[in-house]
């Protein structure tokens, strides 16, 4: 592989970014959701390798580490605290509730504040910590106030349960919305080399200073076919193109915080890697110009 080397860990080479203006964490970040059984349900096949995914991240340098109550449910939080508790100085765990889970693949929307206020004591009592660093609304439920939504995410900062709010799968206007009753340090949305819907949105939080979280960081489409620029990329640099779809998202904006998960301690170190490579400015443009798809 074709790729910067110094002395730190390779998650370093990704650059920081400051969380709420204060939290700095590595922008190369990783995903808990796959930590879990099939279908995002129940616990991991292996629950040792899990275990020894979420070791190796820290020891890779990954500062930034992001769950939800509904990953198992419960089972992501669980094994964050077996594997790091007590945490590493400067390591952020960010998690997320807004979905109840009535089994494998189903997800099911619910953004009631009592709902809110007890999948958070869920999770501080999960995480071993007496306060979340960022606590994201997973979805804004359409069938509850979205002003109780936000207003419950300010309660729980003004109570000192969270230290930072965060939004996912949400437009413009919705983070306006919410801002205008609390902070918002992050958004999550889906994003990346071959689904760039939210291109406005990453923007958007760029230039407010809002960190962006691109959930499916890895998906490559036709971008990776024979003679792609994503393939091109790959061959050059003597990478995979999911690694060049990693480098690209970190070129794109100094607000990106990719999160790719895995439950392998080897495709972990390979996702991580990707912090390091050096890509060129005609190839970050080819694949920028590119249809995605």
């Amino acid at each position: 592989m074709v790729a910067r080397t110094t002395g730190d860990p390779p998650a370093a080479a990704s650059g920081t970014f400051r969380l709420g203006g204060e939290m700095e964490v590595h922008r190369l970040g990783f995903g808990a959701m796959r930590i879990t059984g099939k279908g995002v349900w129940g616990p991991p096949a292996d629950r040792q390798e899990s275990v020894r995914v979420l070791r190796r991240t820290v020891e890779l340098g990954i500062t930034l580490i992001d769950t939800a109550d509904s990953y198992g449910p419960r089972v992501s939080e669980e094994l964050i605290a077996e594997a790091l508790h007590p945490y590493p100085a400067g390591l952020v765990i960010a998690t997320k509730a807004g979905f109840e889970r009535s089994g494998p693949d189903q997800w099911n929307t619910n953004g009631h504040p009592r709902h809110l206020r007890a999948a958070c004591e869920g999770s501080l009592r999960r995480l071993r910590v007496e306060v979340i660093d960022l606590w994201q609304l997973h979805r804004v439920d359409p069938d509850v106030t979205a002003d109780d939504q936000y207003g419950l995410m300010s309660d729980l900062m003004a109570e000192g349960k969270i230290r930072h709010a965060g939004l996912s799968e949400v437009t413009v206007e919705q983070i306006e919305a919410a801002r205008r009753i609390v902070p918002v340090a992050t958004v999550q949305n889906r994003y990346n080399v071959a689904d760039r819907k939210w291109d406005a949105v990453l923007d958007h939080c760029a230039r407010e200073g809002i960190g962006f979280i691109p959930w499916y960081p890895l998906a490559v489409g036709k971008l990776a076919d024979a003679g792609g620029p994503l393939a091109d990329a790959a061959r050059r640099l003597e990478a995979s193109p999911p690694q060049v779809a990693l480098a690209w998202l970190l070129r794109r904006s100094p607000a990106m915080l990719p999160i790719p998960g895995t439950s392998n301690v080897a495709h972990l170190e390979e996702n991580v890697a990707a912090a390091t490579l050096e890509l060129g400015d005609e190839e970050f443009a080819r694949i920028a110009e590119e249809e995605p798809g």
